[in-house]
């Protein structure tokens, strides 16, 4: 199979969206300006802002923090790593990637410099988001498991497929973009934890966008940089599951995407969720346990367990310290609950080192169990499947209250409305999204 083929008749033939595809999407859209706008200040945000916007060049597209504008690449590159900044978006757990990082920031540096309408912007982040998903599928668990960071690869081709579009490439630049970005896709899960993380989600939308902008000039790169023993999938460890290309038009795997209710790593959640729903039901606190036990899947035992975590950053990725966060009651949907000073707390510190983390590989990756022992002898246990939330309405009324949450109801339902009322609106999707000055 041609895969760079397959994609392609995909991206030009898709002109609706489905129903309930474009409803998931509406608040992917909102919970990405949701965590952007939140992230602007972070310390990654604010060196890669300043040292791209530094470089100067022709003013295409809107900076997130700013009142500037910057080249459409290097605009992509800064809006998607501040937008993974806090990593707080949404992931597919099919894929191992955050899509809507990697390939929004990407439509919307193209939006910005070609001045496409709300609904190209929709639909080339839908498409695009579809692909960066498939391509995850793809290359499969071994993948990731090797070190490579799916956002950064997988959603490389995401961000590859919805910059063309939005450019409005033919068929045969379409190709050498995507065979170009087949060299451009890159990433290891070695800078989890660190700067190098959000990072990722940037130079994905900054390639794709990059790649795009070559081929819309011109430029020739191999028409299938997928297949063949020194393709991509070949060199990077690929599953080769080439049947989840099969379903490409009649249905959307990113419907399946999970939007993140606790401000840390995704793989961390259903563990909290079974704690707080043990702590809940039993009326835990914190002096009367004696020991905690979270089962989870080996999947993201080398990504989530940090297990003394010195810095903020660090504790959202540390199973034991979230786990003590959730039984001390500390709101974990908060942005500075992750804070460097809850490192240093004595009480978290003391019921962080009574939990115990283990793997059982008969478990769901979207799962956990948990069991507590009292100091009085009682032993409690929970499970929890993120794949639960799966009511539409459940879903949406989260999804709105973690963005008031962060950018507070007025703002909130400003959003909201332009996003999912498809109102007409003279301004560009970039101005009416973020309400830039």
């Amino acid at each position: 199979m041609n895969i760079a083929n397959k994609l392609i008749e995909f991206a030009l033939g898709e002109k609706a969206l489905p129903v309930n595809a474009a409803h998931i999407l509406n608040l992917s859209i909102l919970d990405w300006v949701s965590v952007s706008l939140s992230g602007v200040s972070e310390p990654v945000s604010k060196i890669v802002r300043e040292c791209f916007l530094e470089e100067g060049g022709h003013p295409e597209a809107f900076v997130l923090g700013s009142n500037k504008k910057a080249p459409s690449r290097l605009a992509a590159l800064v809006n998607g790593t501040i937008s993974h900044a806090l990593d707080y978006d949404d992931t597919h757990f099919a894929s191992l990637g955050h899509p809507s990082v990697a390939v929004m920031p990407a439509a919307l540096a193209i939006s910005d410099r070609v001045d496409s309408d709300l609904m190209a912007f929709k639909r080339a982040s839908l498409i695009g988001m579809e692909v960066a998903t498939r391509i995850g599928i793809w290359l499969g668990r071994g993948h990731y498991r090797k070190g490579f960071h799916v956002t950064a690869t997988a959603g490389t081709f995401g961000a590859t497929v919805a910059a063309s579009l939005l450019l409005g490439l033919n068929e045969r630049q379409f190709k050498m973009a995507l065979g170009l970005a087949a060299s451009r896709a890159a990433g290891i899960k070695a800078q989890f934890g660190t700067m190098g993380k959000p990072f990722h989600a940037g130079t994905a939308a900054s390639n794709g966008v990059e790649v795009s902008l070559l081929a819309y000039r011109g430029f020739i790169s191999t028409e299938d940089g997928f297949g063949g023993p020194q393709g991509f999938g070949h060199t990077h460890d690929t599953e080769d599951n080439t049947t989840v290309f099969d379903t490409l038009g009649s249905e959307y795997i990113f419907e399946g995407v999970s939007h993140k209710f606790h401000a840390c790593c995704h793989g961390l959640h259903a563990g909290m969720e079974a704690l707080i729903e043990l702590r809940n039901k039993n009326s835990v606190k914190p002096k009367d346990i004696e020991e905690i036990e979270i089962m989870v899947h080996p999947q993201y035992l080398n990504v989530c367990n940090i297990l003394s975590p010195e810095t903020g950053l660090e504790t959202k990725f540390s199973y034991r310290f979230t786990a003590a966060m959730v039984m001390h009651g500390i709101d974990t949907a908060r942005l500075e609950s992750f804070s460097d000073i809850s490192c240093r707390d004595f009480a978290l510190t003391e019921t962080c080192n009574k939990v115990l983390v283990r793997t059982d590989s008969s478990l769901s990756e979207t799962s956990a169990k948990v069991s507590l022992l009292t100091k009085s002898g009682e032993s409690l246990t929970n499970d929890y499947d993120l794949a639960d939330l799966t009511n539409p309405e459940m879903r949406e009324a989260k999804v709105l209250a973690k963005s008031n949450s962060l950018l507070g109801k007025n703002r909130t339902k400003e959003i909201w409305r332009y996003i999912a009322t498809e109102q007409v609106n003279p301004m560009p999707v970039s101005k009416a999204l973020f309400d830039y000055s």
